[in-house]
């Protein structure tokens, strides 16, 4: 299983625009992702389960997943998490 962790670059966290790029994203990624902060952890392709955690700005959180590409697949959701997603 490859891991990675990110630190929230959005300004506003993961609120509900952010949280949906990322999930819409994760979703496409072809192979399970979770995301987890802390103790908590969720599907990274459930809004529901990434609002949840409440992933503010500076937030540490690690980004999981098993299979073929996998580390390609978490530099990319890497790279939109540590984004100003608010900025767009």
């Amino acid at each position: 299983m490859a891991e990675r962790t990110v630190s929230i670059g959005s300004s506003h966290g993961l609120h509900a625009r952010p949280a949906a790029l990322f999930t819409q994203a994760a979703s496409q990624a072809g192979m399970p992702v979770q995301i987890t902060k802390g103790a908590k952890k969720a599907n990274a392709a459930s809004i529901l389960g990434v609002i949840s955690l409440g992933i503010d700005h500076g937030d540490e959180v690690v980004l999981s997943a098993d299979g073929e590409n996998a580390e390609v697949v978490l530099e990319e959701l890497a790279g939109m998490l540590e984004a100003d997603m608010d900025q767009a």
